[in-house]
């Protein structure tokens, strides 16, 4: 499985609302904070990884 690079990046935004376990937020803040990246650009680049990762029979819109 081809590992994840955190990365800076800074395109066009939009604003959405997601409910998240705490214990789930608490570890992306010390994962970004690391990086020395924003909790949002993280959670961005995790979204990209796993849609790009999906199934092939799941993956019906691009």
């Amino acid at each position: 499985m081809q590992m994840l690079e955190i990365k800076k990046q800074d395109p066009e935004k939009v604003n959405k609302t997601f409910r998240l376990p705490k214990s789930l937020v608490d570890r992306m803040e010390q994962i970004a904070q690391a990086k020395n990246i924003s909790l949002n650009a993280l959670v961005v680049q995790f979204f990209e990884y796993g849609l790009a990762h999906l199934k092939a029979d799941t993956d019906e819109v691009e």
